[in-house]
């Protein structure tokens, strides 16, 4: 993996998966849609749709854990504070060899940079929530939640996919 690669690649697609609005039915649509693919994949996740201080859409599926909620929850944390995917601070992190406690003072127990939460942003907004999931490695949550914001939103996925390794 190239992280340098796949870090202007998460810019890219953090700038293209924008909804031009975006309501309490578009958050259930969105954590509905990633609920039906990870069942019809036999996935065991979390699944986690927010605007900032407001709890959305939540679903645990079958073989999630305790731990993969609480997962979601800090990698939520992090796209709250750095307004960015939080594979990309954890892709940012890794290159300066540091960790959020050293560099930002931000604690493990509230904050993870791994892969698995983006930013819902709405043009002429900002960013105003996450979605999140959590249950597979860092990367493949990355993805998942990638190619649910680009069903939803109509966009080619391919176009937008991390490069494969």
């Amino acid at each position: 993996m190239d992280i340098a690669h796949d870090l202007q690649s998460i810019l890219a697609q953090e700038k293209a998966l924008v909804y031009p609005r975006f309501d309490t039915d578009r958050a259930w649509q969105l954590g509905v849609w990633l609920r039906e693919v990870a069942k019809a994949r036999g996935l065991a996740l979390a699944i986690d749709v927010r605007t900032f201080g407001q709890p959305l859409f939540f679903s645990a599926l079958d073989g999630a854990t305790p731990d993969n909620v609480d997962w979601a929850r800090r990698k939520g944390n992090v796209v709250a504070h750095f307004r960015r995917s939080s594979y990309a601070i954890g892709l940012r992190m890794q290159q300066a060899g540091a960790t959020l406690v050293d560099k930002h003072g931000l604690p493990a127990s509230e904050y993870a940079s791994h892969g698995g939460a983006f930013p819902l942003t709405v043009a002429g907004a900002g960013v105003i929530g996450s979605v999140t999931v959590s249950g597979l490695p860092q990367r493949a949550d990355h993805e998942l939640v990638v190619e649910a914001l680009c069903a939803q939103l109509e966009l080619d996925y391919g176009k937008l996919a991390l490069a494969k390794v």
